[in-house]
């Protein structure tokens, strides 16, 4: 059993666990993050109870295979197939979310034989997705990025899953700079805030996940940035690392594409859809491209292409980037 606080993606949850193998993926999820106690003043409220009977829907409309509703609330049946049953109340200026653990046999099986996928899975839906969903109803909208300090700068970075984006922040973030996070963020096309969660790198010392990697702790995270820059992490093929400048239009291209590409919200945007259907409440769509636009618009734009063989470190690159600008004028 857990009860605690956790800050995310802007908002406030406050988090209450039953069953203990559940509170164990939780806490994980929080990576370290999750203060004990439960905040009366937080936004979001997600529940996990031991009770395994279903929520009644006596008298409900079914809107759609396996979600019901009525005003104010909406009822998921096995929620991106992770095998727990899901009810949502909104009210105002917070909402709950209770998980009830109800698998079908293939949700039971793959909980034991893909433990790494569904570990990861299960913690978004019980955690990330409910915070990403509710920051969508004010405002913000995921991105597959996140803002890294890097000396006096603070880059907006984003790149396709695979690129090293998750290597560069924790070199930065070892050598002092501080960081919103791994893979994912919301953003307001101003201000970046961190979802919470593990980093997952090669070489990592923690649970081991898909693609060699584990989890590991990242030093230095800090609740959101305002960034100074967006740069776009490419593999390149020279010797040495290349920064170069990029177009708006390439730059928001690439955050939006990276964003859909994400493997971590593949199945969120369902999740987001069904919610924006059921409670009638936030946009149809987040929107991702109109945010992405907004950072372009007033941030300079660069790509940033690796070395074949050589690490690179942002803070490196980006002041002499600044520098030879603010030459040409």
């Amino acid at each position: 059993m857990i009860e605690g606080t956790l800050e995310t993606a802007g908002e406030r949850v406050a988090l209450e666990c039953a069953p203990d193998w559940v509170a164990s993926l939780i806490d994980e999820s929080a990576a370290g993050e999750l203060r004990r106690g439960r905040a009366s003043d937080a936004s979001l409220h997600v529940r996990v109870e031991a009770d395994r009977s279903p929520f009644e829907v006596r008298g409900w409309e079914l809107f759609a295979r396996g979600a019901w509703r009525r005003p104010g609330q909406v009822v998921l049946e096995n929620a991106c197939g992770t095998g727990f049953d899901l009810c949502v109340t909104c009210a105002h200026d917070r909402a709950n979310f209770v998980y009830r653990w109800r698998p079908p046999t293939q949700q039971r099986a793959a909980a034991y034989l893909l433990r790494s996928r569904f570990h990861l899975l299960a913690r978004a839906v019980l955690v990330q997705y409910p915070v990403l969903w509710w920051a969508g109803t004010r405002g913000r909208a995921p991105l597959h990025a996140s803002v890294a300090t890097a000396g006096v700068s603070a880059p907006l970075l984003t790149a396709p899953s695979g690129v090293g984006r998750s290597t560069v922040v924790l070199r930065e973030a070892q050598t002092g700079g501080r960081s919103t996070g791994d893979n994912v963020s919301v953003g307001d096309g101003n201000e970046v805030w961190g979802l919470v969660e593990p980093l997952r790198v090669e070489g990592g010392s923690g649970r081991r996940m898909p693609h060699g990697r584990r989890e590991a702790a990242l030093p230095g995270r800090v609740r959101s940035l305002v960034p100074d820059s967006l740069v776009v992490l490419r593999r390149g093929t020279a010797a040495e690392p290349r920064l170069v400048d990029c177009g708006p239009k390439a730059a928001v291209r690439a955050l939006v594409t990276s964003t859909y590409m994400a493997g971590e919200l593949r199945r969120y945007w369902a999740f987001a859809a069904t919610l924006a259907a059921g409670t009638e409440i936030g946009p149809a769509h987040p929107p991702v491209t109109s945010v992405a636009s907004a950072f372009a618009a007033q941030l300079p734009c660069y790509v940033l292409l690796f070395a074949r063989s050589r690490a690179v470190g942002l803070s490196e690159l980006l002041p002499a980037a600044r520098e030879g600008a603010a030459a040409c004028l």
